[in-house]
């Protein structure tokens, strides 16, 4: 039987008259990839900013690596990694710099530091850019930086969101062969969002949630058989009515603009 990580029981996040996570529940597999699909303003950053807690439910619980999110939200932020879809490290700062930073704040033992920022920047390919300006930093060269700074405190489970968004194909193959190198080499769960299908492909289990609600669950091949689509692209707008890669957030005929949003009943 295979160990949860991650344990969501009926999370819920509302909001005066509405309801942007409603009643969610699903587990994580220690040491899998788990996608995290739904259109734009489905409640996914909802989701994701609840279980790394920054943002306190409703209702509902969840634990990481056995943690509660409410009860115990340091151990959780010690258990978890996240690499934001926006950028968050400081340009000013120079690669090794923000990886120093970094291990300061997760209590990184002193004896380890060194160690550990040599096998993340060598993971990603950085070692002989450690002590340049982040600004000079392509984007991609940013992305993976950040991937380097969600391992260096060897979290249970990394939260990418978006982790290859707007880079150029060559790149986002690149990071996912660090992604995939990581998983192996420290049995990290990897729980992602994305907007390329191709991508979504690499997950072992995808949950696609719609409204704040989850609507499906399982490996693609399975939701592929399931729903008998050629696709994971033809999966979800069966289930969503949407290209996931529509990034407007257009609503659907017959919504509201904000009918990712259900009316709290």
């Amino acid at each position: 039987m295979m160990e949860n990580i991650v344990q969501v029981q009926e999370l819920t996040k509302e909001y005066p008259g509405l309801v942007a996570v409603d009643g969610l529940s699903f587990a994580v597999h220690r040491g899998e990839v788990f996608g995290f699909l739904g259109p734009n303003g489905a409640g996914k950053s909802t989701t994701i900013k609840m279980l790394a807690t920054l943002l306190r439910p409703t209702r509902g619980t969840a634990l990481i690596n056995g943690y509660d999110i409410v009860r115990q939200p340091n151990q959780v932020r010690q258990s978890i990694g996240m690499v934001f879809q926006d950028p968050s490290l400081d340009e000013r700062l120079t690669a090794r710099e923000n990886l120093v930073f970094h291990a300061m704040l997760y209590n990184v033992p002193r004896r380890e530091v060194n160690r550990r920022i040599a096998a993340v920047l060598e993971m990603v390919d950085l070692a002989d850019r450690q002590d340049h300006l982040v600004r000079t930093f392509s984007g991609g060269m940013k992305r993976r930086l950040e991937i380097a700074r969600g391992l260096l405190h060897y979290p249970a489970v990394l939260f990418l969101d978006e982790p290859t968004v707007g880079l150029d194909p060559q790149t986002r193959h690149r990071i996912w062969q660090y992604i995939h190198e990581l998983q192996r080499q420290h049995s990290i769960t990897i729980f992602m969002t994305t907007h390329y299908m191709e991508e979504a492909e690499n997950c072992q289990r995808i949950a696609i949630i719609d409204h704040g609600r989850l609507v499906a669950l399982g490996s693609p091949p399975q939701l592929k058989e399931q729903y008998r689509a050629s696709s994971l692209d033809e999966v979800f707008i069966q289930l969503t009515g949407r290209e996931i890669r529509e990034e407007t957030g257009r609503p659907r005929p017959g919504s509201s603009p904000r009918g990712h949003l259900r009316r709290r009943r």
